[in-house]
């Protein structure tokens, strides 16, 4: 389940890509599809082990990717270990909203960008945030969740005093936002109850079926659970 469209991102083959705050990989697997030289950073040691091991199975299993690289390493947002200017690609997934300094992480990530390249950031929408923020104490309250919402324009005004200008702006997962709606509601501590484990398996068959992402896509227009914004570095 992709956030990121890569077409849109213009990843090239052989580009060198950054996924900060990889969780267990999705976006990863994608650029290591593409055959480009990819490092997967996060904090969470659990989710690095699945990032790396993902990697290392389709490098293993499919020749025709032969040419892309990985590096899986544990990396903090905010002080990114990398010289400037070495990424030609950047996304940024559903991480903002957890850091401390949501403007030092954005300048890092700026820093670490090459000049015309282009990064994906992308974050909750406020919309969605809001009913559950109503709905359960829990979810912002939980260690390393969230720690604040996100205006579109805010975002947007937060990238551009980093030099990155904005060019085009998406919203999705309409189906994840009544996902997350059943959670708040039967407890997000319970993944375990009726409700909770049937729509997962609804989630589970939108994957594979073409008619339901289409649908997804028109739902999008309406309560969509992420904006994403994608821009380059001047």
């Amino acid at each position: 389940m992709l956030t990121v469209d890569f077409n849109k991102l213009a990843v090239k083959k052989g580009d060198t890509v950054l996924d900060a705050g990889c969780g267990s990989g999705r976006h990863s697997l994608e650029f290591a599809m593409r055959e480009t030289k990819v490092f997967s950073m996060d904090l969470d040691m659990e989710s690095l082990r699945k990032t790396r091991f993902t990697l290392a199975e389709i490098k293993k299993k499919n020749n025709e990717h032969k040419n892309s690289g990985y590096l899986v390493h544990c990396g903090n947002a905010l002080n990114l270990p990398f010289k400037d200017e070495t990424f030609d690609r950047i996304i940024c997934s559903e991480v903002m909203e957890h850091v401390s300094n949501d403007k030092k992480a954005c300048m890092e990530l700026c820093r670490v960008l090459k000049k015309k390249g282009t990064i994906a950031v992308t974050v909750p929408t406020y919309f969605s945030e809001v009913i559950y923020d109503l709905l359960t104490y829990e979810y912002f309250s939980t260690p390393g969740g969230h720690i604040r919402k996100y205006m579109p324009g805010r975002l947007a005004s937060l990238m551009r005093e980093c030099g990155l200008e904005i060019y085009s702006v998406k919203f999705k997962h309409s189906f994840h936002t009544i996902w997350w709606i059943i959670r708040s509601v039967a407890g997000l501590h319970l993944d375990d109850h009726p409700l909770t484990r049937g729509y997962h398996k609804f989630l589970h068959l939108g994957l594979m079926s073409k008619f339901m992402r289409r649908s997804e896509s028109f739902f999008d227009y309406f309560f969509p659970k992420s904006i994403i914004l994608y821009a380059w570095k001047k």
